[in-house]
Protein backbone atom coordinates (compact mmCIF):
# COMPACT_ATOMS: atom_id res chain seq x y z
CA UNK A 1 0.00 0.00 0.00
CA UNK A 2 2.90 2.36 0.76
CA UNK A 3 3.98 4.65 -2.08
CA UNK A 4 6.97 6.22 -0.27
CA UNK A 5 9.21 4.24 2.10
CA UNK A 6 8.93 4.82 5.84
CA UNK A 7 11.91 6.30 7.70
CA UNK A 8 13.04 7.05 11.23
CA UNK A 9 11.60 10.56 10.98
CA UNK A 10 8.48 10.08 8.86
CA UNK A 11 5.61 7.70 8.22
CA UNK A 12 5.06 6.09 4.84
CA UNK A 13 2.85 7.90 2.36
CA UNK A 14 -0.12 5.97 1.03
CA UNK A 15 -2.97 6.87 -1.33
CA UNK A 16 -5.27 7.35 1.68
CA UNK A 17 -2.86 9.72 3.43
CA UNK A 18 -1.97 11.78 0.37
CA UNK A 19 -4.40 14.70 -0.11
CA UNK A 20 -5.75 15.57 -3.52
CA UNK A 21 -5.95 19.32 -2.69
CA UNK A 22 -3.29 21.57 -1.14
CA UNK A 23 -0.69 18.82 -1.10
CA UNK A 24 1.88 21.36 0.08
CA UNK A 25 0.06 21.56 3.42
CA UNK A 26 0.55 17.87 4.17
CA UNK A 27 3.36 16.22 6.11
CA UNK A 28 4.23 12.69 7.12
CA UNK A 29 6.88 13.75 9.62
CA UNK A 30 6.56 11.91 12.91
CA UNK A 31 7.40 14.97 14.99
CA UNK A 32 4.68 17.11 13.41
CA UNK A 33 2.06 14.35 13.65
CA UNK A 34 2.88 13.58 17.28
CA UNK A 35 2.73 17.27 18.17
CA UNK A 36 -0.86 17.56 16.94
CA UNK A 37 -1.97 14.35 18.66
CA UNK A 38 -0.34 15.42 21.92
CA UNK A 39 -1.79 18.95 21.89
CA UNK A 40 -5.35 17.89 22.65
CA UNK A 41 -7.38 15.06 24.12
CA UNK A 42 -10.40 15.23 21.80
CA UNK A 43 -10.55 13.07 18.70
CA UNK A 44 -13.23 11.70 16.39
CA UNK A 45 -13.37 8.00 15.58
CA UNK A 46 -15.03 6.89 12.35
CA UNK A 47 -16.09 3.35 11.48
CA UNK A 48 -18.87 1.49 9.66
CA UNK A 49 -21.79 -0.26 11.36
CA UNK A 50 -24.28 -2.29 9.30
CA UNK A 51 -23.12 -0.55 6.15
CA UNK A 52 -23.54 2.98 7.52
CA UNK A 53 -20.77 5.36 8.64
CA UNK A 54 -20.56 6.38 12.30
CA UNK A 55 -18.31 9.10 13.74
CA UNK A 56 -18.05 9.46 17.51
CA UNK A 57 -16.19 11.98 19.69
CA UNK A 58 -14.00 10.52 22.41
CA UNK A 59 -10.64 11.03 24.12
CA UNK A 60 -7.29 9.69 23.03
CA UNK A 61 -3.69 9.51 24.16
CA UNK A 62 -0.53 8.68 22.23
CA UNK A 63 2.13 6.35 23.58
CA UNK A 64 4.97 6.03 21.11
CA UNK A 65 3.57 5.02 17.73
CA UNK A 66 0.22 3.94 19.17
CA UNK A 67 -2.95 5.87 19.92
CA UNK A 68 -5.26 4.65 22.67
CA UNK A 69 -8.95 5.53 22.55
CA UNK A 70 -11.25 5.38 25.57
CA UNK A 71 -14.66 3.73 25.66
CA UNK A 72 -16.99 1.49 27.60
CA UNK A 73 -17.28 -2.27 27.23
CA UNK A 74 -20.71 -1.93 25.63
CA UNK A 75 -19.87 0.69 23.02
CA UNK A 76 -20.11 -0.16 19.34
CA UNK A 77 -16.45 0.45 18.41
CA UNK A 78 -15.30 -1.66 21.33
CA UNK A 79 -17.56 -4.53 20.35
CA UNK A 80 -16.23 -4.33 16.80
CA UNK A 81 -12.60 -4.19 17.91
CA UNK A 82 -12.77 -7.48 19.77
CA UNK A 83 -11.16 -10.50 18.18
CA UNK A 84 -8.23 -10.90 15.87
CA UNK A 85 -9.91 -9.19 12.91
CA UNK A 86 -10.21 -5.86 14.74
CA UNK A 87 -12.20 -2.88 13.49
CA UNK A 88 -11.25 -0.72 10.46
CA UNK A 89 -11.31 2.89 11.65
CA UNK A 90 -10.37 6.43 10.72
CA UNK A 91 -9.24 8.65 13.59
CA UNK A 92 -9.05 12.43 13.22
CA UNK A 93 -7.76 15.25 15.41
CA UNK A 94 -8.18 18.94 14.54
CA UNK A 95 -6.85 22.10 16.19
CA UNK A 96 -8.11 25.53 15.11
CA UNK A 97 -5.48 28.27 15.54
CA UNK A 98 -7.09 31.28 13.87
CA UNK A 99 -9.96 32.51 11.75
CA UNK A 100 -8.72 33.94 8.45
CA UNK A 101 -10.98 36.80 7.38
CA UNK A 102 -10.65 38.29 3.91
CA UNK A 103 -12.37 41.05 1.99
CA UNK A 104 -14.24 38.53 -0.12
CA UNK A 105 -16.49 35.81 1.26
CA UNK A 106 -14.88 33.24 -1.03
CA UNK A 107 -11.34 33.59 0.34
CA UNK A 108 -12.18 33.20 4.03
CA UNK A 109 -10.27 30.35 5.64
CA UNK A 110 -9.04 28.85 8.91
CA UNK A 111 -5.51 28.33 10.18
CA UNK A 112 -5.47 24.81 11.55
CA UNK A 113 -3.47 21.67 12.32
CA UNK A 114 -4.98 18.23 11.79
CA UNK A 115 -4.11 14.54 11.75
CA UNK A 116 -5.89 11.70 9.98
CA UNK A 117 -4.97 8.10 10.81
CA UNK A 118 -6.28 4.97 9.08
CA UNK A 119 -5.94 1.43 10.32
CA UNK A 120 -7.43 -1.48 12.21
CA UNK A 121 -8.17 -0.92 15.89
CA UNK A 122 -7.92 -3.69 18.46
CA UNK A 123 -9.20 -3.87 22.01
CA UNK A 124 -6.47 -3.76 24.66
CA UNK A 125 -6.68 -6.94 26.75
CA UNK A 126 -3.22 -7.22 28.32
CA UNK A 127 -3.54 -5.90 31.93
CA UNK A 128 -0.16 -4.16 31.90
CA UNK A 129 -0.84 -2.41 28.59
CA UNK A 130 -4.35 -1.49 29.75
CA UNK A 131 -2.92 0.14 32.89
CA UNK A 132 -0.43 2.13 30.81
CA UNK A 133 -3.17 3.20 28.40
CA UNK A 134 -5.58 4.32 31.13
CA UNK A 135 -2.89 6.35 32.91
CA UNK A 136 -1.98 7.96 29.58
CA UNK A 137 -5.61 8.86 28.89
CA UNK A 138 -6.02 10.49 32.31
CA UNK A 139 -2.76 12.41 31.93
CA UNK A 140 -3.66 13.49 28.41
CA UNK A 141 -6.60 15.44 29.82
CA UNK A 142 -4.77 16.71 32.92
CA UNK A 143 -1.00 16.12 32.93
CA UNK A 144 0.13 14.48 36.16
CA UNK A 145 -3.39 13.57 37.25
CA UNK A 146 -3.00 9.77 37.25
CA UNK A 147 -0.52 9.95 40.14
CA UNK A 148 -2.95 12.00 42.24
CA UNK A 149 -6.05 9.77 42.16
CA UNK A 150 -7.11 6.28 43.19
CA UNK A 151 -6.42 3.85 40.35
CA UNK A 152 -9.30 1.86 38.88
CA UNK A 153 -10.35 -1.23 40.80
CA UNK A 154 -11.23 -4.59 39.27
CA UNK A 155 -14.94 -3.74 38.89
CA UNK A 156 -14.17 -0.43 37.19
CA UNK A 157 -11.62 -2.04 34.89
CA UNK A 158 -14.24 -4.60 33.87
CA UNK A 159 -16.56 -1.78 32.80
CA UNK A 160 -13.87 0.17 30.95
CA UNK A 161 -12.36 -0.64 27.61
CA UNK A 162 -9.63 0.84 25.47
CA UNK A 163 -8.85 0.30 21.82
CA UNK A 164 -5.42 0.61 20.25
CA UNK A 165 -4.58 2.00 16.82
CA UNK A 166 -1.03 1.68 15.54
CA UNK A 167 0.21 4.75 13.70
CA UNK A 168 1.15 3.24 10.37
CA UNK A 169 -1.04 5.01 7.81
CA UNK A 170 -1.17 8.60 9.03
CA UNK A 171 -0.53 12.16 7.90
CA UNK A 172 -0.90 15.72 9.14
CA UNK A 173 -2.15 18.78 7.34
CA UNK A 174 -2.00 22.42 8.35
CA UNK A 175 -2.48 26.02 7.29
CA UNK A 176 -0.51 28.83 8.93
CA UNK A 177 -0.77 31.85 6.67
CA UNK A 178 -2.21 35.37 6.55
CA UNK A 179 -5.34 36.46 4.73
CA UNK A 180 -5.02 35.99 0.97
CA UNK A 181 -7.18 38.45 -0.92
CA UNK A 182 -7.30 38.75 -4.68
CA UNK A 183 -5.39 41.75 -6.00
CA UNK A 184 -8.58 43.42 -7.24
CA UNK A 185 -10.11 43.23 -3.73
CA UNK A 186 -7.25 44.79 -1.77
CA UNK A 187 -8.69 48.32 -1.92
CA UNK A 188 -12.18 47.30 -0.81
CA UNK A 189 -13.31 49.03 2.45
CA UNK A 190 -13.60 45.84 4.50
CA UNK A 191 -11.60 44.51 7.44
CA UNK A 192 -9.24 41.63 6.73
CA UNK A 193 -6.84 39.75 8.96
CA UNK A 194 -6.50 36.96 11.52
CA UNK A 195 -8.56 36.30 14.64
CA UNK A 196 -6.52 34.00 16.91
CA UNK A 197 -8.44 31.13 18.52
CA UNK A 198 -7.21 30.33 22.02
CA UNK A 199 -8.40 28.10 24.85
CA UNK A 200 -8.03 28.30 28.58
CA UNK A 201 -9.17 26.82 31.86
CA UNK A 202 -11.14 28.69 34.49
CA UNK A 203 -10.46 28.71 38.21
CA UNK A 204 -10.91 25.20 39.66
CA UNK A 205 -14.04 24.86 41.82
CA UNK A 206 -13.48 22.30 44.60
CA UNK A 207 -16.15 19.77 45.41
CA UNK A 208 -17.71 19.91 48.88
CA UNK A 209 -15.83 16.73 49.81
CA UNK A 210 -12.42 18.23 48.93
CA UNK A 211 -10.25 18.92 51.98
CA UNK A 212 -6.81 19.27 50.36
CA UNK A 213 -5.29 22.35 48.72
CA UNK A 214 -5.15 22.70 44.96
CA UNK A 215 -2.47 20.25 43.75
CA UNK A 216 0.50 21.36 41.70
CA UNK A 217 -0.68 19.68 38.50
CA UNK A 218 -3.91 21.71 38.58
CA UNK A 219 -2.08 24.94 39.41
CA UNK A 220 0.09 24.33 36.35
CA UNK A 221 -2.96 23.57 34.22
CA UNK A 222 -4.75 26.80 35.13
CA UNK A 223 -1.73 29.10 35.02
CA UNK A 224 -1.66 31.22 31.82
CA UNK A 225 1.03 29.95 29.51
CA UNK A 226 1.35 26.59 31.20
CA UNK A 227 1.67 23.53 28.97
CA UNK A 228 -1.53 21.50 29.04
CA UNK A 229 -3.96 19.65 26.81
CA UNK A 230 -6.01 21.77 24.42
CA UNK A 231 -9.28 23.10 25.87
CA UNK A 232 -11.24 23.47 22.67
CA UNK A 233 -13.88 21.01 23.81
CA UNK A 234 -14.41 21.16 27.60
CA UNK A 235 -16.94 18.78 29.06
CA UNK A 236 -16.20 15.77 26.86
CA UNK A 237 -16.65 12.71 29.05
CA UNK A 238 -14.71 10.29 26.88
CA UNK A 239 -17.67 8.09 26.00
CA UNK A 240 -17.72 6.43 22.61
CA UNK A 241 -21.36 5.45 22.63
Amino acid sequence: MSTVPDSDTSYARTPRTTPTRYKDRATWEREAIHAVLDATYLCHLGFVVDGAPVVLPTIHARVGDRVYVHGSTGSRPLRGARGEQGLPVCLTVTLVDALVLTKSAFNHSVNFRSVVAHGTAHQVTDPEELSIALDALVDQVVPGRSAEVRPANAKELAATAVIRLDLDEVSAKSRNAPAADDAEDLDLPYWAGLVPVTGGYGTPLPDASTTVPLPAHLRALTTPGATAADTSAPGVDGSTD
